[in-house]
């Protein structure tokens, strides 16, 4: 009893609410389909494999060692996008070819100035293997390395093999506008949605039926499927072990905070607590009084979420050792939050607060990555008037009903 009531209050400090009543069910991975089935589909190939740490089975064994160690199975090539395909370089280090220490094999890097594989990377692959844990956000930028892998599949008649996995916001959680023409980037390639609700397989076959590949090219494309996943799952409801995506999303639940304070932290006005312990979790500056804050955004109810007061400084980063005031954001259920327009509704707070500081002014040399991440300038432009999160809404829920109905039709999980 004590231990379950010391990893409530731990859990509540991190800002996420656990569901103790609530049975996980094991759910199997791609990779651990495809290792059930003796690796059958790849034998007598030569895979390359885009994969980075969170490539693992229920085991935590990393997929490069399981293809590797795969008998009629030949591993020549490694993909990796930023951090390498192990996590062993640190955020924005620019990585070149290297060898994998462990398998002897070339590691070619997809994070920098090349972020497609080359025709002298596929020289002596037969079939493109993609083992990545994304996180279900748009801007999150592994569905960009997925399609522009599969665009290079395309182009030289090459097989493309997803191991699919959880998308931790769930399956069933769209949210935001679609990316418009003009503002199509690495953190916004394809006209989906910021919240898009699809696992990374149904994004691939989103992505080569549209016709969203360069020149309207399909791929041979194959997923694997998980086994017993269902859309209405969180990720700690899958039984499964979780693998950072990044240094920044350190839990399973990171992602339901990075929609909620990422597009915000683009600007550089406030902190969204990077480089701190919250990561994604805070909503924070050296100039709020963060009780006043705390009790305005309460006062929104806004449903799912509550604010608590706090008081910190960051370990590094541009706020490092400032005294920052803010709230932290806990969940009480995530599900019921639209978690894009929290950053928003503080943006409005704050501005009642403090009428005299013009956030988007203070942030105006971002402005081109905040319009990058939302797919648009017609967000920055609509709330910059007034401040006010009623002249977005109906701008962010334009398309997702429709977004919903299209995409259905690739669900590979009910």
């Amino acid at each position: 009893m004590i231990k379950n009531v010391f990893l409530l209050l731990l859990m509540s400090f991190l800002g996420f609410s656990p569901s103790f009543g609530q049975s996980s069910e094991m759910v199997k991975t791609g990779i651990e389909v495809l290792s059930e089935n003796n690796f059958e589909m790849l034998k007598g190939k030569k895979v390359g494999l885009i994969t980075n740490a969170t490539g693992v089975n229920s085991d935590l064994v990393s997929t490069v060692d399981l293809i590797y160690n795969a008998p009629g199975v030949e591993l020549t090539a490694l993909y990796g996008p930023e951090h390498g395909v192990r996590g062993e370089f640190a955020a924005g280090d620019k990585v070149d070819t290297y060898v994998d220490e462990v398998t002897g094999v070339t590691v070619f890097s997809l994070y920098g100035a090349t972020r497609k594989p080359t025709p002298e990377m596929l020289e002596n692959v037969d079939v493109l293997v993609y083992d990545i844990q994304d996180i279900g956000v748009r801007s999150y930028t592994y569905i960009s390395t997925m399609g522009l892998a599969m665009e290079a599949a395309a182009e030289h008649d090459l097989e493309f093999v997803v191991l699919d996995r959880p998308n931790p916001l769930g399956g069933e959680k769209v949210e935001g506008n679609i990316v418009e023409e003009g503002y199509i980037s690495f953190v916004s390639q394809f006209p989906v949605p910021y919240i898009y609700g699809l696992t990374p397989g149904e994004v691939a076959k989103m992505i080569n039926n549209e016709g969203w590949l360069k020149d309207g090219k399909k791929c041979k494309l194959t997923i694997v499927e998980m086994e017993g996943w269902k859309r209405d799952m969180t990720f700690d409801q899958t039984g499964l072990p979780w693998v950072p995506t990044s240094p920044h999303i350190p839990h399973e639940y990171s992602a339901y905070f990075y929609v909620a304070t990422g597009i915000m932290g683009e600007l550089g006005v406030f902190s969204e607590g990077v480089g701190y312990t919250l990561p994604f979790q805070v909503f924070a500056a050296e100039w709020i009084d963060e009780r006043e804050l705390a009790e305005r955004m309460n006062a929104l109810e806004i449903p799912g979420v509550i604010f608590r007061p706090t008081v910190f400084k960051p370990f590094y980063g541009r706020d490092q050792g400032k005294t920052l005031h803010g709230v932290q954001i806990h969940f009480n259920d995530y599900t019921k939050a639209h978690l894009m327009k929290l950053q928003f509704w503080f943006m409005q707070v704050h501005k009642e607060m403090y009428p005299d500081k013009n956030v988007f002014e203070m942030g105006k040399n971002r402005w081109s990555m905040f319009e990058k991440v939302t797919g648009t300038d017609q967000i920055r432009k609509l709330f910059s008037k007034n401040y006010k999160v009623s002249d977005i809404e109906e701008y962010l829920s334009k398309d997702t009903a429709a977004f919903i109905e299209k995409s259905s039709t690739y669900y590979l999980y009910n």
